[in-house]
């Protein structure tokens, strides 16, 4: 590491729409070195990192007096015609929200070809070979570049952005909750890639996560924000063994509190609300390498009133596809969903289905699931209208008691989805599904942008509505540790089947498939706990 500082942010404040949100932050990063930068939900962590190549949202402004230098040049009154020379080139970033980010009519592939055709001017052979090796860098198999976006998996979508910020060879790099969207194995992996590059090439990182064990793996120095402000920098041991902030001790106590999860209560057996059976999805190629493919073979499960049922797997194992087909999202290539006794149609016709409202979803991606021209209030009222509820007067005040129930302020309703942090989107998301009153409700990864602390609160909401309404989950995600909180079951997905499945402790705690036990050993110290768990069970 250089003495000289590659980038110097220096009492950093921004506004938005009139409101602090960033107040006085001051860091720097040297060449090869990572910083982390940990913090709350609404923070300002993410808003720093954007302010340092001016990618701020529509009414936010950097305040007179601040600084932000890279390679000794000024950036804050750069003209956009150099910034974008930085952008993607001296400076990538890796955003949070790749679904946002990445072109959806347009194959993955092509997308990170367009990159380096940008950066490095390559053409024919050369740029095909450019892609696939940025392809394999990121542990994405060749045929993936001829999916469109929608058709990859979160943590696919993720890897397709990082492998478009490497394009350029950049030497400093803007990671923004880059492994949020990743299971345990792959994150490690993306981890390992992200380590070797700044060995390898001196690349610099202001690394951005609510995960402090990934910042631990990841940083050399970490700081932690709270409420718009830097509270605490120094190195990684320091910082998360002695902390000396409130902020940074309520974060450790927040991790170290979901670390050991409990013993999960077996609920009395009642008649299933949802039946799967023999479900199957593909899913068609497009662009150069098309070809079809099929992503769930023969998938089967029942799921009963109040109860949790966890499903759990390796990136692309066809996790979120299940989820899609259940709603309609996705067309079923075979098999047959019952809900509430009856046949739901595949695909969109279900949706049509007034029964089909009974069953709603929670995505990984709530920006993308919110429209980015409605405030938030219009958002709420969709499900109210759909449910026959005309008076605007009752339906704001529902709105408002559902926000209060996961833990929003009302003032939040006359907001747009972008002035709001990824947790607080998440939460918004939670909100609309539940005020259609379902009796299933699918969760798709929906703690994976929130901060532990944040991730704490959804999960005890979560437990108390399936306990006081007799709410069905099914609760898909990468992180065992919030399945092993969460779940009375766990189904297990790899290349598209289950592979095991049963009592969550059994299952997690002794692992019999050699998918679930790298699942499982990429967590440390989860399977001593859930193994005595489920001696528990047996016992």
């Amino acid at each position: 590491m250089r003495d000289t500082a590659l980038l110097e942010v220096c009492d950093l404040s921004l506004a938005f729409a009139g409101r602090a949100v960033v107040r006085g932050v001051s860091f720097g990063i040297h060449p090869g070195e990572t910083l982390g930068l940990v913090g709350e939900s609404g923070s300002g962590k993410s808003l720093t990192a954007l302010s340092i190549l001016r990618l701020l949202p529509e009414g936010a402004a950097i305040a007179p007096g601040s600084s932000i230098r890279f390679e000794g040049q000024e950036l804050t009154g750069l003209g956009e015609a150099a910034l974008r020379r930085l952008r993607g080139g001296r400076i990538a970033m890796v955003f949070q929200d790749p679904m946002a980010c990445l072109n959806p009519f347009m194959a993955a592939g092509a997308q990170v070809a367009e990159a380096v055709r940008q950066h490095r001017g390559l053409s024919g052979d050369a740029l095909r070979g450019a892609v696939a090796a940025l392809f394999a860098e990121v542990g994405l198999e060749a045929p993936l570049a001829g999916r469109l976006p929608h058709a990859l998996s979160g943590g696919q979508q993720q890897r397709v952005m990082i492998a478009m910020a490497l394009a350029g060879d950049p030497v400093l790099l803007l990671a923004d909750e880059p492994t949020t969207a990743l299971d345990t194995t792959v994150q490690a992996q993306v981890m390992t890639l992200l380590r070797r590059l700044a060995a390898d090439r001196g690349l610099a990182m202001l690394f951005v996560s609510h995960d402090l064990a990934v910042v631990a793996a990841m940083a050399d120095r970490v700081g932690v924000m709270s409420q718009g402000a830097l509270v605490e920098i120094g190195p990684v041991a320091t910082v998360l063994e002695t902390p000396r902030s409130d902020e940074a001790r309520a974060l450790l106590a927040a991790r170290r509190g979901q670390a050991k999860p409990p013993l999960q209560a077996f609920r009395r057996a009642r008649a299933p609300v949802l039946e799967v059976d023999g479900l199957a999805v593909g899913y068609p190629g497009h662009g150069l390498f098309a070809r079809p493919v099929q992503v769930v073979r023969d998938v089967g499960f029942a799921l009963a009133p109040g109860q949790v049922l966890g499903l759990v797997g390796g990136s692309g194992s066809g996790k979120s596809s299940v989820a899609r087909a259940l709603v309609g999202l996705a067309d079923r290539a075979a098999g047959r969903v019952m809900l509430n006794g009856r046949p739901l149609p595949s695909g969109l016709a279900a949706r049509r289905d007034p029964a089909a409202q009974r069953i709603q979803m929670v995505f990984q991606n709530p920006y993308g699931s919110l429209n980015p021209r409605r405030r938030i209030l219009a958002a709420l009222e969709e499900p109210l209208r759909a449910l026959g509820l005309a008076d605007a007067r009752e339906r704001r005040r529902r709105a408002a008691a559902m926000l209060a129930e996961v833990g929003l302020p009302e003032e939040h309703l006359e907001r747009f989805p972008h002035a709001l942090s990824g947790g607080q989107r998440q939460r918004i998301a939670i909100a609309r599904a539940l005020l259609a009153e379902p009796s299933v409700l699918v969760c798709d990864e929906v703690i994976s942008a929130l901060d532990m602390t944040v991730q704490r609160q959804v999960l005890e909401l979560l437990q108390d509505l399936q306990a006081r309404r007799g709410l069905a989950l099914l609760f898909i995600s990468h992180d065992l540790e919030a399945v092993a909180h969460i779940a009375d079951r766990v189904m297990v997905m790899e290349g598209g089947r289950i592979i095991e499945e049963g009592a969550t402790a059994e299952v997690l705690g002794a692992p019999r498939a050699a998918g679930t036990r790298a699942l499982v050993d990429a967590v440390p110290g989860l399977r001593p706990v859930l193994a005595q768990d489920a001696a528990l069970v047996q016992g």
